[in-house]
């Protein structure tokens, strides 16, 4: 019997087709395993987005602002190259930061930070889910943003600048600054929340200080000249201001009706003494911008809020502006100026 050639070829042909169909599988595994891997290399990668809501004017804020982009640098992060931030001004307009907290929750930022009471109010309203990170609230707890300082809960936490605690200490400065004084005006805006309980703590500080207090209240910045007028028609000899969106945006002609009504007046804010005021003690915007960035940056990077305890200041600046009391015809004690972190002449 011979041997059919055929018989001797097929196994060897089989082989070979065998190989080539694996082959062709491989290079199909290939394509898709390697070239995916490569289309998903040159996907841009997603940048956080931060949006960023403040009830006064952006001039009011900007050195919390310029503090918070200077702390990111410092973490790695540039703006408008691997983080976005959306900023939204309300110059005071309350009745605004719902629909604006709404907006930026709408923009899918991956961080809110609102500042102020008003606008932790509304972010919380806006969202359950995203990050809320506030700052320039003064009783986070009491006004219920978060469950405690130590267990914010939920989706907050922030910087907390208990502005409250502090009104007992301006009055107690101002009373220093001026050993005669019996009757202090406290300037406060009843709808912002803070600001009220800086009123309700006032109130307090000043029976264990011995000093009468006028309540000064303007919710709007066209009754001002009108406030002043009347504090000074009651007998007031001083003014604190509390802090609040409302004076805060409208630095200016607070600062310019104080001098015009010899008021002498202390601030709780730095920026009020920088631009003409007489005095400020209270931690600095700066350093809430600087602490922020340090915050949100652990929230980018996965933490929830709700580990996050709410932080408060450590370190406090009273500011003089000798400028201011010279136009006043004050005379500043001794024993006061050396206490001052900062004078201004």
């Amino acid at each position: 019997m011979t041997d059919n050639p055929k018989s001797k070829t097929c196994p060897e042909l089989c082989r070979r087709i065998k190989n080539r169909k694996w082959a062709g599988i491989l290079a199909v595994v290939f394509m898709f395993v390697f070239g995916g891997v490569e289309a998903q290399a040159q996907q841009p990668k997603k940048i956080p987005r931060i949006g960023y809501l403040t009830a006064q004017t952006s001039f009011a804020e900007f050195p919390r602002i310029d503090a918070f982009r200077q702390g990111l640098r410092a973490l790695g992060y540039v703006e408008g190259q691997n983080i976005a931030i959306e900023y939204r001004s309300m110059d005071g307009k309350l009745e605004r930061l719902p629909e604006v907290a709404a907006e930026l929750v709408r923009l899918k930022v991956d961080v809110l930070i609102p500042i102020s009471t008003n606008a932790a109010l509304a972010a919380k309203h806006a969202t359950s889910t995203v990050p809320i990170f506030f700052m320039g609230v003064s009783n986070p707890v009491e006004v219920g943003l978060v469950e405690s300082l130590a267990r914010p809960g939920g989706n907050i936490t922030g910087l907390t600048n208990i502005a409250s605690v502090l009104s007992g200490k301006r009055l107690e400065v101002l009373k220093e600054t001026i050993p005669k004084l019996s009757r202090v005006a406290v300037l406060w805006d009843p709808q912002n929340p803070g600001s009220a309980a800086q009123w309700k703590e006032s109130e307090i500080a000043a029976k264990e200080l011995r000093l009468q207090i006028y309540s000064t209240q303007v919710s709007s910045a066209d009754k001002y000249e009108s406030a002043f007028k009347a504090a000074t028609r009651a007998g007031s000899m001083a003014l604190a201001v509390t802090l609040s969106p409302l004076a805060a945006s409208n630095q200016k002609m607070v600062i310019e009706l104080a001098a015009k009504n010899r008021l002498p007046a202390i601030y709780s804010r730095e920026d009020f003494a920088n631009n003409g005021g007489l005095m400020s003690y209270g931690p600095t915007a700066a350093a809430d911008g600087r602490d922020a960035a340090r915050l949100v940056d652990k929230i980018l990077k996965g933490a929830k809020p709700a580990d996050l305890p709410v932080e408060q200041p450590t370190k406090f600046e009273f500011v003089i502006n000798l400028k201011a009391a010279k136009q006043i015809g004050l005379t500043i004690p001794p024993n006061v100026l050396a206490r001052a972190d900062r004078v201004i002449r």
